[in-house]
């Protein structure tokens, strides 16, 4: 770029009004553009290509100003700018980084930044809401009206409110209070204080948190979370369940066992039903509470070794990077008490002080 600019001096040193350094991979298209000298005021475009390719195209002016100079009207001057690029570059680059030097000494007013980053993105965060699609719309209704959507809808109605925005504003992820982006957003969570960051914070956190993923099931865990103070069986998922097998799985589970062996060979339908029953307490059925299948519980597991469980997979890698971590944790255990038994070994034949 200093050999550019330097070149983009000398066209200017020779006489040329303007000199055009276009956008990196900007293309400079002939048809748009017409042949003009100097002298009437042509101009160079110079063009960088992404692997570092310079070109100068010298004396040319756009389809529109030509037509104006066709009608015997002057182009209107070009302004030359105060500064060079590299002026701005340098400029831009030393205010950069003692920003930041300064930043990373303010923790206080880290969070705020990094939060409004994490709701209105810029030119290095790229963030994307969950869009929680469902396969169904029975699934999806099952979603949109459980505990857990409610809840979380609640926190992010009272986020929207700290951020004088809208209440029915869908997500507080991509929203831009005032129309200044991430500016607006820095200026409104600097006036908060630090617990009322961290609720806006959580959730952003919850608005982008991929589903599917390992981390629900390691945040499940940590979180001791038990599904069944959140979730109850219903029809959307029981309808989706087709295996015979399966079904008689889940009524030993729903029913316990005896009913499961009595009904092993009945239809999945008749099954289903049992289960409704329990859950219900219908047809002289025992009432079942608090039920949660293998799949969706903390850690989660699986009915049979066909494997095809996301959560029980993803709950088994879990367990096993937990496993080697203790098995390396026990290892330097040792290793240290080795070292400190050695010590004192050595102490013990050491002569005693006159």
């Amino acid at each position: 770029m200093e050999a550019i600019e330097a070149r983009a001096e000398a066209y200017r040193d020779a006489g040329w009004d303007e000199v055009v350094i276009m956008a990196r991979g900007e293309a400079f298209h002939s048809w748009e553009h017409v042949s003009c000298p100097k002298s009437k005021g042509g101009r160079v475009y110079v063009t960088i290509g992404h692997r570092g390719d310079v070109s100068f195209h010298e004396g040319f002016v756009t389809n529109k100003e030509a037509r104006r100079l066709e009608r015997g009207e002057a182009l209107e001057k070009a302004v030359r700018p105060e500064v060079s690029s590299t002026v701005n570059a340098y400029v831009d680059l030393h205010r950069h980084a003692a920003v930041r030097a300064k930043l990373v000494e303010d923790s206080s007013l880290s969070l705020p930044v990094m939060v409004a980053h994490a709701i209105a993105g810029s030119g290095l965060w790229t963030v994307r809401i969950e869009p929680q699609k469902a396969p169904s719309d029975a699934v999806a209704e099952s979603v949109e009206n459980c505990l857990s959507e409610a809840l979380f809808d609640a926190r992010r109605r009272e986020v929207l409110r700290l951020l004088d925005l809208d209440p029915d504003t869908p997500t507080v992820t991509g929203s831009d209070p005032d129309g200044q982006g991430i500016c607006g957003l820095v200026r409104r969570l600097v006036a908060l204080d630090d617990a009322a960051v961290l609720r806006v914070l959580a959730v952003v956190m919850g608005e982008t948190l991929d589903v599917g993923t390992g981390l629900i099931e390691l945040l499940g865990e940590h979180l001791g979370l038990d599904m069944a103070d959140v979730w109850q069986a219903d029809d959307a998922l029981l309808d989706a369940v087709r295996d015979r097998e399966l079904m008689g799985h889940l009524l030993a589970d729903v029913a316990g066992e005896q009913v499961a062996t009595e009904n092993g060979k009945a239809a999945t339908k008749v099954k289903r039903g049992i289960i409704r029953d329990c859950l219900s307490a219908s047809n002289g059925r025992a009432k079942r509470d608090n039920w949660v299948p293998r799949w969706m519980a903390f850690p989660a597991s699986a009915y049979t070794p066909r494997g095809g469980v996301g959560s029980a997979e993803r709950a088994a890698r879990i367990a096993a990077v937990g496993e080697r971590e203790a098995e390396a944790e026990a290892a330097a255990d040792v290793e240290v008490e080795a070292a400190t038994s050695d010590d004192t070994e050595v102490d013990a034949t050491l002569p005693k002080a006159a």
